[in-house]
């Protein structure tokens, strides 16, 4: 079992984080029929994106779906994602795929919700005390 999720997981980084190609013949296969559950619980849990993996026979396919309903697939909702993550992209990944991974040698899909956070505003503060 740890050898089939180490093959995942390679196959998930190679498809993710270096631009690897994946297959919409899997998306149509496992992904597709489920849409509108992912969706109806990416509303649920006020998620501003659910993105979903997986993986089988070697190809490796992905849906990102936003809470506005518009569904990105296999390279367009990689493009997406790393547009959302635009500076954490590859560290998101490192920690997430490994996790993805077990799920899909578990026998799920990888399913993860994503909540967008507002730009934090700088916020200077008078330090008290110091400069005297």
């Amino acid at each position: 079992m740890a050898r089939r999720k180490a093959i995942i997981l390679k196959l998930l980084k190679k498809a993710l984080m270096e631009g690897g190609e994946m297959d919409y013949g899997l998306y149509e296969y496992e992904l597709k029929e489920h849409l509108n559950m992912w969706y109806k619980g990416l509303k649920a849990d006020h998620e501003d994106y659910v993105f979903v993996v997986t993986e089988n026979s070697g190809h490796v396919a992905m849906v990102l779906i936003s809470k506005n309903g518009i569904v990105f697939v296999n390279e367009n909702a990689r493009e997406k994602l790393s547009e959302l993550w635009l500076l954490n992209y590859e560290n998101n990944l490192k920690l997430m795929l490994p996790i993805l991974a077990g799920d899909i040698n578990d026998g799920f899909f990888g399913v993860t919700g994503v909540r967008m956070l507002d730009k934090p505003k700088n916020r200077w503060v008078k330090s008290k005390g110091f400069g005297k």
